[in-house]
């Protein structure tokens, strides 16, 4: 009979499919794990095939389920399997390999039964069909649907975070746009002075970043921005203006000293111009009282280097990349979203660049950009 055979050389079978899995790539379950599922199902089947044998085809069922499943209701063997699907998913293997699990205990019973000259009826092996399609659907189904709910997560928490990062750049825009509106009111400035063209570019920004937007909901694509080269000298002073308006209204220095007219960088303009100014801020923001931020650049063999220094008192210890995750904050000022780094980070990453921070306890942080050299043309 099949239930004693399969009782009799049990381990025998279960050796088997764990060496076959062990075997196939981008296996990594444990020791522990390859025993279970399979050994369980073979546990479950047995039991099946006995019942059949003492009481008729159709004692098996509540161990097993009927031909074809029933989803309103899993069996005993189907609650396993389910279990056994969910399992997998969490150790990333693919819906083929699930099938493949159970697809290797089938070839495992039937080259041993060969081997061991092992007679099984038609019946024993219509049950062996109907447990292994019962098991394999239910561990599929629980395996898909897992994977669909985590997709679905990982989908919301990517627009959320593109919204927010868009967000963040807009009120960024808007927020230099404001103070400088504010300052020409105050000093009754004219359009077409510097406060002006600081005014005009955080409009300018904001259209972009609108612009992009919708293209990116019509496109539902990532916009892939053509690298151009620019002066390095007009980038910093660009930065400059728009963050000197932040420094005065916080009674802080802004030291900025001159940037050779020669050197040059490549990529994105914008998106380097916002990060540069998401490091700014969080300098403004976190340094003390009527202290100096700082705004330098240097030469390192091939590359830019361009350094933010303030004087915020340092950071606890362990905590300096924590800064550049999404939506992580510092300090009492909860007034952001604490996006700004983590945007930073990601559009210098895309130009080839590197956003790092060095740690001074006691007396502040320097943010270092570090971005490929280009000569003008």
């Amino acid at each position: 009979m099949m239930h004693d055979f399969l009782a009799n050389n049990a381990d025998e079978l279960i050796k088997r499919c764990t060496a076959k899995v062990a075997k196939r790539p981008r296996r990594n379950a444990t020791e522990s794990q390859l025993r279970n599922g399979i050994p369980m199902f073979l546990s479950q089947l047995t039991r099946t095939l006995e019942a059949e044998q003492d009481a008729g085809s159709g004692a098996g069922v509540a161990i097993s389920g009927a031909s074809g499943g029933d989803h309103a209701k899993l069996s005993e063997m189907g609650v396993s399997a389910a279990a056994h699907g969910s399992a997998l998913l969490a150790l990333h293997y693919t819906v083929d390999q699930v099938v493949h699990d159970y697809g290797d205990l089938c070839q495992a019973i039937t080259d041993l039964a060969v081997e061991r000259d092992a007679p099984f009826t038609v019946d024993e092996f219509r049950t062996l069909n109907r447990c292994l399609d019962d098991a394999i659907a239910d561990a599929v189904t629980e395996f898909s649907a897992q994977r669909d709910a985590f997709i679905a997560k990982q989908q919301s928490a990517d627009v959320n975070e593109r919204l927010g990062f868009t967000m963040h750049e807009l009120r960024n825009s808007l927020s230099v746009a404001m103070m400088a509106a504010k300052a020409m009111e105050a000093g009754a400035l004219s359009m077409t002075g510097a406060t002006g063209a600081v005014l005009k570019r955080s409009h300018e920004a904001m259209k972009r970043l609108i612009a992009d937007s919708l293209d990116e909901v019509r496109s539902r694509g990532t916009l892939q921005d053509p690298d151009r080269i620019f002066s390095l000298a007009a980038f910093i002073d660009e930065a400059r203006e728009a963050a000197q308006l932040e420094a005065d209204r916080r009674g802080n220095e802004l030291a900025v000293p001159p940037v050779d007219p020669a050197l040059g960088l490549e990529g994105n303009r914008d998106a380097l111009l916002a990060a540069l100014a998401n490091v700014l801020n969080n300098a403004l923001k976190f340094t003390r009282p009527h202290t100096r931020v700082s705004l330098t650049t240097r030469v390192a063999g091939e590359r830019i280097l361009i350094e933010v220094r303030d004087h915020c008192g340092g950071l606890p210890s362990g905590n300096a990349e924590k800064m550049f995750s999404p939506f992580t904050q510092r300090g009492e000022d909860k007034s952001g979203l604490g996006l700004g780094l983590a945007i930073a980070r990601q559009s210098i990453s895309a130009d080839d660049g590197r956003l790092t921070v060095e740690n001074f306890p006691g007396v502040g942080c320097a943010f270092t950009i570090d971005l490929p050299r280009r000569l003008l043309p």
